[in-house]
């Protein structure tokens, strides 16, 4: 849900929310038809109860103007956020990763942030020298890629030393009104899953 409450407080969409804390509250959700396939998050929005992430972002993006103005620009703007979502899939497991393979699993992704990933980016923001990944103006990709880089910057600070463009749009997107109101202590920001929240959602969702 994190990367919904990121791009919904980019738009500067006040928004609510309703947290699962127990197995029956998971269970009523199931029971009345609201979960497609029986699983969260699930955005209620204009009259829709829309599931799976992907969708929900798309659909914010598009309904907040950050998502293109055009079918060049929102295929870019699919190919970086792919990009993002491929190198979160490996930070956000870190936690239910086994003592023994943990540091194997740093590594490797130390390793593609900054051999793949951060100089693809990198090499985007040179070869235009704009201040935004696409079409000089914010868009979905700007904020899910400034979103990642804080999740890199909690696991090593360092990796992000060598891309000076990368830092600059950190900067740029942080400073943004919303989003500067959103990274401000008391917001609706959650920090990073620890081992106490992990074995709550075990208990609720039985993985």
């Amino acid at each position: 849900m994190e990367s919904i409450r990121w791009l919904l407080a980019a738009a500067g969409v006040e928004f609510e929310e309703k947290f699962i804390k127990t197995p029956e509250d998971l269970e009523k959700l199931r029971n009345d038809g609201s979960l497609m396939f029986q699983q969260v998050p699930m955005v209620e929005i204009d009259g829709m109860k829309l599931v799976q992430t992907r969708a929900i972002l798309n659909y914010i993006a598009t309904k907040y103007n950050l998502n293109g103005k055009d079918m060049k620009e929102r295929a870019l703007i699919e190919v970086y956020t792919e990009g993002v979502a491929d190198l979160c899939e490996m930070i956000m497991p870190l936690p239910l990763c086994p003592p023994d393979q943990k540091d194997a699993k740093i590594a490797l992704i130390k390793d593609r942030t900054t051999n793949r990933y951060f100089p693809a980016y990198e090499k985007v923001l040179k070869s235009h020298g704009q201040d935004y990944l696409v079409g000089n103006r914010l868009s979905r990709a700007d904020i899910h890629l400034v979103e990642l880089l804080y999740y890199v910057e909690e696991l090593d600070p360092s990796l992000i030393s060598n891309f000076p463009l990368l830092k600059a749009l950190k900067t740029r997107i942080s400073n943004l009104p919303t989003v500067k109101k959103f990274l401000q202590p008391g917001s609706q920001r959650k920090p990073p899953a620890d081992e106490k929240h992990i074995e709550e959602a075990r208990k609720i969702f039985k993985f």
